[in-house]
């Protein structure tokens, strides 16, 4: 089994069962990575495969889009002995604030906790843009791209996983008689 996996495992982080997403979808599994990131050993450890990834990318910056993709950055970059900084919203759009900064000849990498969709994601990349940062790939500790992930840049994960998501009204969890709970940040 993957390393990092495990270390979901153990630390909660991996939980199954019957989940409503922020999506709207319905899944057996859900991943809740602040729940492993809490532990900065396990962090570490978790994030040293995407680290081996992306050391030779020329990264000048960690950007992680607030709030799962913080604690990512920080520890990315931490590794890497790179700036970290991150966007949030602000008037229903991705931006930077509290002075960071992305300019012309800074090469950024994304960091996710989880890429599903790649819809924040990519608002996060369109503002870094517009600032003149060239932002090449997305790192994250798991890699649970939907049918319909609006990425179109290379993603550097510590795990891959096949996490099925369902309709509501085709949902075999809601056909079997469970009902879905609401996991994560956005309830």
């Amino acid at each position: 089994m993957n390393e990092t996996l495990e270390l979901m495992k153990q630390s909660g982080a991996f939980l199954e069962g019957h989940f409503l997403l922020s999506s709207g979808l319905h899944s057996g599994g859900y991943c809740q990575c602040a729940k492993l990131l809490r532990y900065p050993d396990k962090a570490a450890k978790a994030l040293a495969p995407v680290v081996e990834q992306i050391k030779d990318l020329g990264v000048t910056k960690i950007c992680g889009p607030a709030m799962g993709g913080i604690i990512v950055s920080y520890e990315l970059a931490r590794q890497l002995n790179v700036e970290s900084i991150f966007s949030e919203r602000q008037d229903g759009q991705m931006t930077l604030r509290r002075g960071f900064e992305a300019n012309p000849g800074d090469v950024i990498l994304i960091a996710e906790d989880v890429v599903t969709t790649g819809k924040s994601t990519m608002e996060t990349v369109r503002a870094l843009e517009a600032l003149g940062a060239s932002v090449i790939g997305v790192a994250c500790v798991v890699d649970r791209r939907s049918s319909d992930c609006a990425l179109t840049l290379p993603v550097y994960a510590a795990v891959r996983l096949e996490i099925e998501s369902y309709e509501a009204d085709s949902c075999p969890l809601c056909k079997d008689g469970s009902k879905p709970y609401k996991p994560g940040s956005r309830v």
